[in-house]
């Protein structure tokens, strides 16, 4: 019983030791192209990643604390960096030291910063362009002018010649607008008595009567403007000449504050406000991961695509209004359909097959044809066990018919022989050829009988 039961072991063993054996070079080659792509490819992402976002308080600051989430369930650490404001996060993009940040429009050169390759993952959102004012520093100004002009609401920038007016940090991006504004109207930032405190600060500054106006270019999520907008004492700039000034600057456009919006119940504000706004992107580095790049991406699809007291709802993300190239993760998240497999595998293995599906499919193609080696070299290895004793056997069967060696030598090696091809052991499906030794092996044995001795 245990003579057949290690036959069959033994039998098993050879098959499977022949099999790795003929496939061996074919996944070799296979295992040697994968581990290349992979190299060459890198499709996992890094552990932690570095979003450039603003001052504390600003909308930028609230938006990057939503933007850490999406990563954070995939087990990838989002950096928050908190800058002086838009201008600030695009030279930290520019000096590798950000790799996700929120850019304002106007602020990217696109010729330079686009061949340095910096590309956008699509707009956001309006940013409107927010001047915040006391009435009453304006009663002595008012006092001053006609009647006709007294209590008039401000509406022109030359309204504020004079006044105390913060004009936000240096690496907000703010100032740089604020002065091309004023150079329109014939006028420069000596005209204004100008300071440039961050926006909390400046707001505080301007309840506790210390400042008359501020600026401000943020989104409407931003607790400074939440607060201003409800503050009493303080009113919002209604900007008479948004039309002339989109058409002068390319990165500005009008846009209309509902009358209502903030709070229908107070109804706050209490009639239409027109305003200037530009628009803000998620700009990103070419050596970004893309992978990284792409659940930014479907992360803003998720976060703006709302309506909003600008947009209606899928109006951002976009990229119509993007200054930079768009890359390719944000264009397919927005305009795009995402792969079907994203909706059923978890990040990594949707992340590792998109990456690499190509690679797998050029292997394919290509282990189609070498697989077709595989059988024969199979079966050789297997006959080459029966094979390789027909060389001696010869050799005997020369020596039968020359006359050469004594009977009792050749009748030894020929039960030698025959041991030897009792002990080897093929499949079922080649027992033929052995089964053909062991007659030919017979067959030179009879022929040496019939021989008579000399």
């Amino acid at each position: 019983m245990i003579g057949p039961i290690r036959r069959t072991l033994t039998l098993i063993v050879l098959s499977v030791r022949d099999m790795l054996a003929s496939a061996g070079p074919v996944v070799l080659l296979a295992v040697g192209v994968l581990v290349a792509a992979y190299w060459w490819l890198d499709p996992q992402p890094p552990k932690t990643v570095t979003l450039a976002t603003g001052p504390e308080g600003s909308a930028y600051a609230e938006f990057g604390r939503r933007y850490a989430q999406a990563p954070a369930r995939n087990r990838i650490e989002v950096k928050l960096t908190t800058t002086e404001g838009s201008r600030a996060n695009l030279q930290a993009l520019r000096a590798g030291q950000a790799d996700v940040a929120f850019v304002r429009g106007g602020s990217a050169d696109a010729a330079a910063d686009g061949e340095a390759g910096i590309t956008s993952l699509g707009a956001l959102f309006y940013e409107p362009l927010w001047v915040f004012y006391r009435p009453a520093a304006l009663a002595g100004q008012a006092r001053a002018a006609p009647k006709s002009e007294a209590n008039k609401p401000v509406t022109t920038l030359g309204q504020l010649k004079g006044l105390r007016v913060n004009i936000d940090q240096p690496g907000s991006g703010v100032p740089e607008i604020v002065q091309r504004l004023l150079q329109a109207n014939g006028m420069d930032a000596s005209a204004l008595v100008t300071s440039q405190l961050p926006p909390a600060a400046a707001a505080e500054a301007l309840l506790g009567g210390y400042l008359d106006a501020l600026v401000l270019v943020t989104a409407p999520e931003s607790p400074v403007v939440e607060r201003l907008l409800r503050a009493p004492g303080v009113a919002l700039m209604d900007v008479a000449q948004a039309d002339a000034y989109a058409r002068r600057f390319p990165f500005l456009q009008p846009v209309t504050l509902p009358r209502g919006v903030v709070d229908l119940a107070a109804d706050i504000p209490p009639h239409d406000v027109s305003l200037l706004a530009t628009t803000t992107s998620l700009l990103t580095r070419e050596q970004t991961h893309p992978a990284l790049r792409q659940l930014f991406a479907q992360a803003a699809q998720g976060l703006h695509s709302g309506a909003g007291w600008f947009h209606r709802a899928r109006d951002f993300p976009n990229t119509r209004t993007s200054e930079l190239p768009v890359s390719p993760e944000g264009d397919r998240a927005i305009n795009g359909t995402p792969p079907f497999w994203q909706r059923y595998l978890p990040f990594w293995a949707s992340n590792l097959l998109e990456r690499m599906w190509l690679v797998i499919g050029g292997l394919i193609v290509l282990l189609l044809p070498l697989s077709r080696v595989v059988p024969p070299l199979y079966t050789f290895r297997v006959r080459r066990r029966v094979f390789r004793w027909y060389a001696r056997l010869r050799t005997i069967e020369a020596k039968v018919d020359e006359g050469l060696g004594e009977r009792n030598e050749l009748l030894d090696e020929l039960d030698e022989l025959d041991r030897v091809a009792n002990g080897i052991t093929v499949p079922l499906a080649h027992a033929e050829e052995l089964f053909a030794l062991r007659n030919n092996i017979d067959a030179v044995r009879r022929r040496l009988l019939a021989k008579r001795p000399a």
